[in-house]
């Protein structure tokens, strides 16, 4: 099957030329393409999910989480990781152990636990009650639980380097955020290998032009991925682009998508908290933001507004993310690479959404 494209995104840049799909898999990019409309990319991957679709990841079932999945797949989404905030330890393992251990159409990459390890300073919306300080015990509790792929810990707190130790270790992700770490304490924990920084400038040490802290660490350091919450909300207009302009192809867009995200304005549950949409907009009850409805196509779009090039913006949906997650079977569009392919218009509208060779929009 050919997708009757102009060009596709290899190795993060368009080539122009169709692409072909053979059982399942890509089987050539760059053919004659000459009459082609469109470009092909790889399926997004998201790597901060709270819930989508009427659907909060937290307290999903299997019959829940496919329909979170089929929400997710009409917006490109081919892989992603449940996002799960701090919380009491049973409530965490028993959503861990309700994760399926991996959907086909969409991936699910493994958990992301987005705590309890925080600096008490820098909350967001997760609850104090259930922020722990490190403890190797109870992170060996909770990787047991379930297939955790990627953690957020604050890493100025005492004992955290051990908790990296562990999840380096196992092959976990390693993320910085929910941080009061200064630009000291953040250049000792990417030594430790944190290489990675969840929603940068949400929920950390502001910066200042003395102390740049978690934020300004991250963008001087070439070898440390951002992640971004693109939805004109979470950050301004001109931070947003100068993040881009500083961090450029190490930025991963992440939506934090919670699960009003694709139903409307209301009223929902973020793990065990009320949350409200309005305006497309959630806040917790005390107007702290919590999480987001943004899309990863509209957040590709929003990044192309601020003045990245076409196959940057979509880089940073896909083989960013891929990268920082340690994953060469997703965000990838080239021979031999599973058919997760979504083909966008002149206007990067999705035309066509393909999961493991298979339409599914």
């Amino acid at each position: 099957m050919r997708l009757g494209v102009a060009a596709a995104l290899v190795g993060g840049e368009l080539l122009p030329g169709d692409v072909e799909i053979a059982d399942g898999r890509i089987s050539a990019v760059g053919l004659d393409g000459r009459n082609g409309r469109g470009i092909a990319a790889p399926g997004f991957v998201d790597l901060q999910v709270n819930g989508f679709g009427g659907v909060d990841f937290f307290s999903a079932d299997a019959d829940a989480y496919r329909r979170a999945g089929d929400a997710l797949l009409q917006t490109g989404v081919t892989a992603y990781q449940p996002t799960f905030i701090s919380s009491p330890e049973q409530d965490l393992t028993a959503a861990l152990r309700e994760m399926p251990q991996n959907g086909a159409a969409p991936h699910v990459l493994g958990a992301h636990l987005e705590g309890p390890f925080i600096a008490p300073e820098r909350l967001g919306t997760h609850p104090i009650s259930a922020r722990r300080d490190p403890d190797c015990d109870l992170l060996e509790r909770l990787l047991t639980a379930g297939r955790v792929t990627h953690v957020t810990l604050a890493p100025e707190l005492p004992g955290a380097f051990d908790l990296i130790a562990v999840l380096r270790a196992r092959g976990v992700t390693v993320s910085c955020g929910h941080s009061n770490a200064t630009a000291d304490q953040a250049h000792e924990a990417f030594a430790h290998g944190g290489k990675t920084i969840t929603h940068l400038f949400n929920a950390m040490r502001p910066f200042a032009a003395r102390e740049p802290g978690l934020a300004g660490a991250a963008l001087a350091s070439s070898d440390v991925t951002v992640q971004v919450i693109l939805d004109g909300v979470h950050l301004a207009e001109d931070t947003a682009r100068l993040v881009w302009q500083s961090a450029g192809r190490r930025m991963a867009l992440v939506t934090d998508a919670v699960a009003g995200a694709g139903m409307g304005d209301g009223r929902y549950r973020l793990a065990s908290i009320d949350v409200e949409i309005s305006g497309g907009v959630v806040r917790r009850g005390d107007s702290v933001l919590a999480g987001s409805t943004v899309t990863m196509i509209d957040a590709v779009r929003n990044l192309v507004a601020l003045g990245a090039s076409v196959p940057a913006a979509l880089s940073a949906a896909t083989e960013v993310p891929a990268q920082i997650a340690g994953r060469d079977d997703v965000g990838h569009l080239e021979p031999g690479a599973e058919a997760d392919v979504v083909v966008l218009d002149d206007e990067l509208q999705l035309e066509r959404v393909i999961a493991a060779g298979e339409d599914v929009l």
